[in-house]
């Protein structure tokens, strides 16, 4: 993707995930968002593979934006470890960080014309 939160390279806190566990599916509910630390997960629309998201990429943000269900599913691609960004602390970095609202406002974008290229 590109795109990085630079803001959490020195997490130490974090939830491991071994390959091919699922983190979260199309459907549930979102209540936090996360950060891939260590490995790589797959984003996944509609069973299809939308992009491998590696250390730094963050994923599930759109549930706390709308606190709509998640609209994808995303598979641990190799162990990992991602550290989970409650919504409380999302909507506190977007009120206190210009530059995390920024980043994340790019994040959706280049992940809707990803999709829009695969239509």
């Amino acid at each position: 993707m590109g795109i990085t939160l630079d803001l959490f390279r020195n997490e130490t806190e974090g939830q491991s995930f071994p390959a091919g566990q699922t983190i979260f599916s199309k459907g549930d509910p979102g209540d936090a968002m996360y950060v891939v630390l260590e490995g790589e997960v797959e984003l996944r629309i509609n069973g299809s593979v939308l992009e491998i998201l590696r250390p730094g990429e963050p994923f599930g943000e759109m549930a706390l934006i709308d606190g709509s269900p998640r609209i994808a599913t995303v598979i641990a691609k190799t162990p990992c470890k991602l550290v989970a960004i409650s919504e409380k602390r999302f909507l506190f970095m977007v009120q206190q960080t210009p530059h995390f609202a920024l980043q994340m406002l790019r994040v959706i974008s280049e992940r809707l014309r990803k999709m829009d290229m695969r239509q």
